[in-house]
């Protein structure tokens, strides 16, 4: 609540966006969780897609927390309607999209290619939600193809502790190390921007799987 209360009269986006990434890092310290991000270097210094791996409700907060303020994210349209919760993704410029209705998920696909072509920095989790049990689901293709058509760089990254920080379904948080793994950037070897959007697709998911030591659940 005082977040919030500081968020509705800060002006700016990049202020709340710095602000929020402060508050973000107070309640990880003040609930026990150690966040460690490695390799921060490898983010570009101009625009790019991050794409993670999802475990926990806790990963878009220390997302917040790790990445630069440049960075909006990318997040189901019934988050908007989640009372306070959704005023404060709203004050930090988050992006709302429609997982079901193909026209509203549409328009919103050519919203966050003009946000990304205006040179802003997003962040993604592809599978869309995340799985009771540990692994990877099956990447949308949302994220690699505003990526592919803005001419952005992909940035796969990998985040760890957050399941066992608060397991799905559950409330209660658990004091513990969380860990973001900033990976390689992808370019892309394909002329066109389907064949390119499933290559950062494909590529994306393959290196996620290689350094996480979780299932694929596809395969399952």
């Amino acid at each position: 609540m005082p977040t919030l209360a500081v968020l509705l009269v800060l002006p700016g986006l990049p202020r709340r966006r710095a602000f929020a990434r402060h508050a973000a890092r107070a309640f990880l310290r003040t609930t026990g969780l150690k966040l460690e991000v490695r390799h921060l270097d490898r983010l570009p210094a101009g625009r790019c897609v991050l794409v993670s791996n999802h475990a926990s409700y806790l990963d878009g907060l220390v997302y917040m927390a790790a990445l630069p303020p440049r960075f909006g994210f990318v997040i189901k349209r019934e988050m908007n309607g989640v009372p306070l919760a959704g005023l404060l993704l709203r004050r930090i410029g988050s992006e709302f999209v429609e997982r079901f209705n193909r026209h509203k998920s549409g328009a919103d696909a050519r919203r966050l290619l003009r946000t990304a072509q205006n040179g802003n920095s997003l962040g993604f989790f592809p599978e869309g939600t995340f799985a009771p049990t540990p692994g990877v689901l099956k990447f949308h293709t949302g994220a690699f193809v505003i990526a592919a058509r803005a001419g952005c760089t992909v940035v796969p990254a990998i985040i760890r502790g957050t399941r066992a920080a608060m397991p799905p379904g559950g409330i209660m948080l658990h004091p513990g190390r969380i860990t973001i793994d900033v990976l390689e950037p992808l370019t892309v070897t394909h002329s066109t921007q389907e064949a390119a959007s499933n290559e950062l697709r494909e590529r994306a998911r393959a290196v996620i799987l290689a350094n996480l030591d979780e299932p694929d659940l596809t395969t399952a």
